[in-house]
């Protein structure tokens, strides 16, 4: 008899508390990030939180109000969610004011 065994982590549950995204894998290891991993998911409020699919049969967690995913590969591996937009928007340094030519006098 042949029996497949996969390495890949998969999800069973996730919990967002005030601090962390914890995620019990289906492997009985429980893992977590900082909630600061997800600059999303650090805003959303309580009840955007809670409400969360599992997809890709366990591969990661979908937050559907707030348009955030999550992988549990991701969340092992150490791999934060991209910074907010805003976050990353370059400073673009003033343009040089132009001065009038001189006439000559």
């Amino acid at each position: 008899m042949n029996t497949v065994v996969s390495d890949t982590p998969r999800i069973s549950d996730i919990q967002v508390t005030d601090d962390s995204i914890v995620a019990q894998l289906t492997d009985g290891r429980i893992i977590s990030v900082p909630l600061a991993w997800s600059w999303r998911l650090s805003e959303a409020m309580p009840k955007q939180r809670s409400n969360f699919e599992i997809i890709g049969s366990g591969l990661g967690v979908h937050w559907p109000d707030i348009d955030e995913d999550i992988s549990a590969t991701g969340m092992l591996y150490g791999v934060p969610a991209r910074p907010h937009k805003a976050a990353v928007r370059p400073k673009r340094s003033p343009r040089p004011t132009l001065k009038p030519a001189l006439a000559p006098a």
